[in-house]
């Protein structure tokens, strides 16, 4: 399996948490103060905040294709689900007891599990099949928006007129479609035999030292705002 692995999806995973930590280190600078109220909120920031989790689902799609594309390795499948999913529960939990009513109800891992889920009825499914339900995903929650999605326990779907306040949200609709055009993406390059010529691909000492985070982005994840936000806080209280 060491010998198959794709270094060049661990470095797009690398990149995408430097992204993410970059973003959330100015999300954490402007809530204690040191940037104007909102400021990611405005601008190029909200776009920014997309294209990111997009880069992430995306590679979900693209992992779960490599992943399974001959066959479904069960065993491997539910175990990564697993860590995933209790991953989101951790931070629904840790965030309901630290941002009281903007806690994480539906985020980037939950939006990942669910969509890594979903993804399983589509490796074998033609690939414009998989981009129609994409394209679908993506316009829903343009197209289907009502007042009976509004109860709570439909805060996952993404199709509610009132969105309760959340510091991060990625609900199923629109955020299935990244992940299916992983999928359908991923397949292509299979086709054009263009992950045999990524596998020849070995990075030197640099770029390999930057695989470290892409091969540990769970971790990585569950631990960076914490320790961004503490050093912020510590700079903001002591210095």
């Amino acid at each position: 399996m060491t010998a198959q692995r794709i270094h060049a999806i661990d470095l797009a995973r690398s990149l995408a948490l430097l992204a993410m930590a970059g973003y959330h280190f100015t999300f954490d600078l402007m809530l204690f103060g040191h940037l104007p109220p909102g400021f990611v909120f405005q601008g190029p920031w909200p776009l920014i905040a997309r294209a990111i989790a997009s880069s992430f689902l995306f590679l979900a799609g693209v992992s779960l294709w490599l992943a399974h594309n001959k066959r479904i390795r069960w065993s491997a499948f539910w175990w990564r689900f697993a860590m995933v999913a209790a991953a989101a529960a951790l931070v629904t939990i840790a965030t309901y007891y630290t941002m009281g009513a903007q806690f994480i109800r539906w985020g980037i891992l939950h939006a990942i599990a669910a969509g890594s889920l979903i993804g399983l009825l589509f490796l074998r499914a033609p690939v414009i099949l998989t981009v129609t339900i994409a394209a679908a995903a993506f316009t829903a929650p343009h197209l289907a928006r009502s007042e009976v999605f509004n109860a709570p326990h439909w805060v996952w779907l993404g199709l509610s007129t009132e969105i309760p306040p959340m510091i991060d949200y990625e609900p199923l609709l629109p955020w299935l479609c990244p992940v299916l055009l992983g999928i359908a993406t991923a397949k292509l390059m299979t086709r054009a035999g263009a992950w045999d010529r990524l596998r020849h691909w070995q990075p030197g000492n640099v770029t390999r030292a930057a695989l470290w985070p892409g091969k540990h982005s769970l971790a990585i994840y569950l631990i960076h705002q914490p320790v961004l936000f503490g050093a912020v806080y510590i700079f903001t209280r002591y210095l």
